[in-house]
């Protein structure tokens, strides 16, 4: 449908991972890339690694105001040629119990990596329907599975699923392309930082939620430290991102590592008790109940 192998793409969340690796992969491929950061040492970084065809922009997700700037920014600069890509990539992780998990911190991790998504999209689509460009979701395996103690984070991938395809729908007369890119396990320092994030907040918890929850919370931060040491490269995520864009007739969905098909096959395959019964043994979480 569209299908698109030169033009200008808006990459969010630039400054590291995914977003980083693809905003640079992009550039080196040709494109006109406008990568989105916070801060003013990570647009330095991006422009010393990339060619004169990369610029950074100053994109907040949750703030309107910085959202309008950067699209009018890019407005300037590509005038009627429209962007032919807008990955959304920009996230957060965050997590812990639900049980005392502060509805602030859920709140927030959503207004990130969902509600951010739908106002960078609602923003820049004008532009994408001038080149009939493709929109890229990047959610995760962790949008098909859920693990424990990461429910802000599942919550907000379950709902790019449930965004994407209602968007492909929405847009499918304009020939449109919505894609979403589902990676499993990726070297970057999201993993270390959900493990610091883990032990953070089982220090601050009250004492009845530590005798509850904390053995069962350090573990998972083990888990999460062996998750980042098999990780793939952000680059192979960035080569599906381009394939989708260039492509005539893309995927609806991408599923990226070894990790995220097998998950992807046994969840679409297993009854919910057998399938998570077997996450559980993965994950080699305690199961023996504190005393009262």
């Amino acid at each position: 449908m569209a299908g698109n192998s030169s033009g200008a793409v808006v990459v969010t969340g630039g400054s590291t991972g995914i977003g980083r690796a693809t905003a640079l992969f992009l550039d080196r491929k040709g494109y006109r890339v406008f990568a989105g950061v916070r801060k003013e040492d990570d647009a330095k970084a991006l422009s010393e690694a990339g060619s004169d065809r990369l610029a950074p922009i100053t994109i907040d997700v949750t703030e309107e105001r910085s959202i309008s700037a950067a699209e009018q920014e890019v407005q300037r600069a590509v005038g009627k040629d429209g962007l032919v890509g807008v990955i959304n990539n920009a996230g957060v992780g965050g997590g812990g119990p639900i049980e005392v998990t502060p509805i602030d911190d859920f709140r927030d991790a959503l207004e990130v990596n969902l509600i951010g998504q739908v106002a960078v999209t609602q923003a820049f689509l004008p532009l994408i329907r001038k080149a009939k460009g493709t929109i890229v979701f990047i959610a995760s395996i962790g949008g098909r599975v859920a693990s424990p103690f990461l429910s802000p984070y599942n919550t907000s991938k379950f709902g790019i699923e449930a965004l994407g395809e209602s968007l492909r729908h929405e847009l499918r007369p304009w020939d449109i392309d919505v894609v979403i890119v589902e990676p499993g396990s990726i070297d970057t320092d999201i993993w270390e930082k959900g493990a610091e994030t883990m032990r953070d907040r089982i220090s601050k918890m009250p004492e009845n939620a530590r005798r509850l929850y904390g053995k069962q919370m350090v573990r998972f931060g083990e888990v999460l430290t062996e998750t980042a040491s098999r990780g793939i490269s952000p680059e192979k995520v960035a080569k599906v991102i381009h394939k989708a864009i260039a492509s005539d007739n893309p995927r609806h969905r991408y599923l990226v590592g070894t990790d995220a098909k097998i998950g992807a096959r046994l969840k679409g395959t297993l009854p919910d008790r057998t399938f998570s019964k077997l996450a559980g043994r993965q994950m080699k979480m305690p199961t023996d109940v504190p005393p009262e």
